[in-house]
């Protein structure tokens, strides 16, 4: 590799890792405060918040990978224009093709990366917290089950128990429940047992008794019983059986779906081919992203005031390529015959590129073709 591709190269990493970093850190906390409020409020540890936030990492990053190429291209592009490294280096001979050589193997880096993530690390991570998931709605019911503690499962209900014995007998029981809008109940019992029926969980109080407090005029009614059974399910669901979803996949099993794939995921065959090329396209937007931002600060000669024109006209490009995204998407999931639509950006986005680039590399061409005017 010629020096100064080496040199550029460093200048599109260092400013990658940065903007990359940033980038991560915004989404990462994003996702953060939201898992924080839902696990804290399930009564869950830290130990298990900082397993969930490092589980949705590899999602978080494949987000910001892409962006922070574009940043770092157009940044570094930038600096190097301002700077006239660029004009001297041109000066010497190398076209704008010829410059775009680093920005092509730093984009390829990007695409190593990106494909490492979307094949590998978050189908993986993806499928990992589903399953914890699943094992935390499950030991709920334990959670439930805690002596000495009064536990608020949902809102409006109140769960107290005061031991719970080795054969599994709950004793001195109290129940309050105020979700309804006229009254409020309070179940309390001597002792229960739990009761599984099916898809329901049936707690059986025994010699207990049931106050009822209308609101309406605070006038309390109370009725005893022998035994009373209280349907619990909804304060301890138990997790559906489920196969897996078409985010656990591997690429080669969504590119090549199978009817029991299908009946696994519940998906159409057009869908999951079209989630398969995309994790391919995703990676391939890596290579585009970059070049997509020096190609476009390319374009225009120098100018005292900068090159802020170009820097919007390459927020806009790489706006229009991800609306080329949502196009393709729409058509692939709709049609299996479409698939190849899901690389409609990759596409866009590297026709765009040639033509920045051959503009670059010809800037009077679209002047002589203007100052000739129509023929006479």
């Amino acid at each position: 590799m010629a020096r100064f591709d080496r040199y550029m190269l460093s200048q599109l990493m260092v400013l990658f890792g940065f903007f990359s970093l940033v980038l991560i850190l915004i989404y990462w906390i994003n996702r953060a405060v939201i898992l924080f409020d839902r696990l804290i409020a399930d009564g869950q540890s830290a130990a298990v918040f900082l397993e969930f936030t490092a589980l949705s990492l590899p999602g978080v990053i494949r987000l910001a990978l892409p962006i922070a190429a574009f940043a770092a291209a157009v940044y570094v592009t930038n600096r190097m224009s301002t700077e006239s490294e660029l004009t001297v280096v041109q000066a010497t001979g190398y076209s704008p093709w010829r410059l775009a050589r680093p920005v092509l193997y730093f984009g390829l880096i990007v695409a190593v990366m990106m494909s490492l993530l979307m094949h590998v690390l978050v189908p993986l991570s993806a499928a990992r917290l589903s399953e914890r998931q699943s094992e935390i709605a499950a030991n709920l019911s334990t959670r439930l089950l805690t002596e000495g503690q009064f536990i608020e499962p949902i809102d409006g209900v109140t769960f107290y128990i005061r031991e719970i014995t080795p054969q599994g007998e709950l004793l001195d029981i109290f129940l309050s429940d105020d979700r309804a809008a006229r009254e409020e109940i309070i179940y309390t019992a001597s002792r229960a047992f739990l009761l599984r029926e099916g898809e329901t969980t049936q707690l059986v109080m025994i010699n207990g008794m049931v106050q009822t407090l209308r609101k309406e005029d605070r006038r309390l009614f109370t009725t005893r019983f022998d035994d009373f059974a209280y349907n619990i399910g909804s304060l301890i669901e138990a997790p559906t059986a489920g196969g897996r979803r078409d985010s656990h996949l591997s690429t080669w099993e969504l590119i090549n779906p199978t009817p029991d794939i299908i009946a696994e995921t519940r998906k159409t065959e057009a869908e999951l081919l079209s989630r398969g090329h995309d994790r391919i396209n995703q990676s391939l937007l890596g290579i585009m992203a970059a070049l997509l931002g020096y190609a476009a600060l390319m374009v225009g000669g120098y100018s005292r005031f900068g090159v802020w024109k170009q820097i919007v006209g390459a927020i806009f490009l790489i706006i229009l390529v991800k609306a080329f995204e949502s196009v393709g998407l729409t058509a692939s999931r709709g049609d299996a015959r479409l698939w190849f639509a899901a690389y409609l950006p990759t596409i866009a986005g590297a026709l765009i590129v040639t033509g920045l680039l051959v503009w670059a590399a010809h800037p009077d061409l679209l002047r002589r073709r203007r100052d000739a005017g129509p023929a006479t």
